[in-house]
């Protein structure tokens, strides 16, 4: 492992942070979400998300848990939303929902040592909130590619309630739990796992054009009918963008995703850091 220091983001203009306290959090956030909540430890964070009954992503956001309780870092254009729907669930629960953004700032850090202050998501991927560690400065585009190219989708505006878990590939970043019990939209994400029914992946690409969030792509295997979209994209240092595409397993397996129309610029299918189960 690496000693080098991270690179280190300011994600506080583009992400909020909700604070989730009170003796029956936990339980609270473990019967909504995604991902196993109970087995996350203090001091560590994981990939998540909430489903509506349909079992399409709402909102995906890192979860860190501190002595205190729960943060969701999410994208501040869901902030307002997402925390008014959770109360709407607390109902009896000794639970307390919170938007501190405007009092706890949020960095991203990753690709070096990832110092024991922040909370660690991964080998080289974490989060501090308030006072930023030392690290090499970094920009939010940077940010965005790091994610990327390490394959993990951000449901963003333009793209709500588009993905079951499993198309965004977060059944491959350690982001769903299939043995957690009931949370909304479980059984259909169940059935998606089990049935062999899942018909569309993330894949990362290349353009030489740029590339924006719910832009349709396009494959000869189906013709006039979109066959995917961009989920998120970054300019790329290396020329052009790079971006996230959920797209047809046929059209991938074809190596045909064309951007914006059927007869658009041809993508370049690009490696992931896991392999497409």
């Amino acid at each position: 492992m690496t000693s080098e220091p991270p690179f280190i983001c300011d994600l506080s203009p583009t992400n909020a942070l909700l604070r989730v306290s009170g003796d029956d959090a936990a339980e609270f956030l473990h019967n909504q979400f995604i991902n196993d909540v109970k087995a996350l430890p203090v001091g560590a964070a994981q990939w998540n998300g909430w489903c509506t009954p349909k079992g399409r992503l709402l909102v995906t956001f890192a979860l860190a848990r501190d002595a205190e309780g729960y943060l969701l870092l999410l994208p501040a254009a869901f902030a307002e939303a997402i925390a008014k729907r959770l109360r709407m669930f607390v109902l009896r629960s000794r639970v307390k929902v919170e938007d501190v953004s405007a009092s706890v700032t949020r960095h991203g850090l990753w690709g070096g040592a990832i110092p024991e202050v922040a909370f660690r998501l991964g080998a080289d991927r974490g989060f501090a909130f308030g006072t930023a560690p030392p690290g090499r400065p970094a920009t939010l585009e940077d940010w965005s590619l790091s994610l990327i190219r390490d394959g993990v989708v951000q449901v963003v505006p333009g793209t709500q309630e588009e993905f079951v878990p499993q198309m965004a590939n977060y059944d491959l970043i350690g982001g769903v739990s299939f043995k957690k019990g009931c949370y909304p939209g479980q059984e259909i994400v169940a059935r998606t796992q089990y049935r062999g029914i899942l018909k569309k992946r993330a894949v990362r690409v290349r353009s030489a054009q740029p590339l924006s969030a719910g832009e349709s792509v396009y494959s000869p295997a189906f013709g006039e009918q979109s066959a995917g979209m961009v989920a998120n994209a970054a300019p790329s240092p290396d020329g052009g963008f790079e971006a996230l595409v959920v797209a047809q397993l046929e059209a991938i397996g074809q190596g045909s995703l064309h951007q914006g129309l059927p007869s658009g610029p041809l993508l370049d299918i690009l490696p992931l850091p896991y392999a497409l189960a």
